[in-house]
């Protein structure tokens, strides 16, 4: 199945006739000019837009993980880098179903780029993530940390896609998670190199961090499960929230194509 195809497997929203009106708001950059409000345009003189039932809840926010430990690659690209591409075809995705699309960064970088609509709304997305991959990094943030700030800043979303390496999980992020499901659909991306998918052949595996290189050398079979067990540590606490929950989630690797993960956890067809 082409990309194409499977970019489009998503049901469609129609605007159109049938639809009930809601309410009416001041134009925002990416809305349909085919909805636009003249009534109340031409009586307040400031440009406003239709809504309608349909369209009030489409609203995704994307929470991107930029804490170091993303910053780590074995295999094509870093975590960081795959965490981009399909936080940026998740936002192309959403927008092509008529969504708004916005961003919470959390970690390194701690940003916020409100929901937009259309072309303009993604390219905007695209954008924020290349700007503030240029910035230097912060801090590192705990999901629970993430999480609460994400509960203040929802700004009418009602999906939320989380995507993250795991790391960030902290002993109060479940209880965080709690208060973000009772207001949205969450589902989550894990995203994870090879090396921390499986046990790794024995051999020396040469590192660098900050500037810094070393290498590791693994011979015996305890001494490669428990390399191995560090390393998957932040996937597996991930996965431990989400079945917990009962949230969706899917696993990428940084050498794998994340649009069949992304139309999976985006894709499924709801109620509105």
């Amino acid at each position: 199945m082409s990309r194409v195809q499977r970019s489009g497997q998503r049901p469609s929203r129609l605007h159109g006739r049938g639809m009930d009106y809601a309410e009416s708001r001041v134009y925002q950059a990416g809305d349909d000019v085919r909805r636009m409000d003249w009534r109340l345009t031409a009586r307040s003189g400031v440009a406003h837009t239709k809504l309608f039932q349909e369209e009030r809840e489409g609203r995704l926010l994307v929470l991107l993980d930029t804490n170091a430990s993303m910053r780590f690659g074995t295999r094509t690209r870093f975590k960081s880098v795959q965490a981009a591409r399909a936080a940026t075809m998740a936002a192309w995705y959403a927008v092509r179903g008529a969504d708004r699309v916005g961003v919470l960064a959390f970690g390194g970088q701690r940003q916020l780029l409100r929901p937009q609509g259309g072309a303009r709304g993604a390219l905007a997305f695209a954008g924020a993530l290349a700007a503030w991959d240029a910035l230097p990094p912060g801090e590192d943030e705990t999901l629970s940390g993430a999480l609460q700030r994400a509960g203040r800043l929802m700004h009418g979303a009602s999906r939320v896609l989380l995507v993250s390496d795991g790391f960030a999980v902290d002993a109060a992020a479940r209880g965080r998670m709690l208060g973000l499901v009772a207001k949205a659909e969450v589902a989550v991306l894990t995203v994870a190199d090879p090396l921390e998918l499986s046990e790794p052949p024995a051999g020396r595996y040469p590192f660098a961090h900050r500037g810094v290189h070393y290498d590791i050398v693994l011979e015996g079979e305890r001494q490669r499960a428990d390399f191995a067990r560090g390393l998957g540590d932040g996937r597996r606490r991930l996965e431990e929230l989400c079945n917990g929950l009962g949230l969706r989630h899917r696993t990428v690797d940084t050498s794998a194509d994340p649009l069949d993960a992304v139309v999976a956890l985006l894709g499924t067809a709801r109620a509105r």
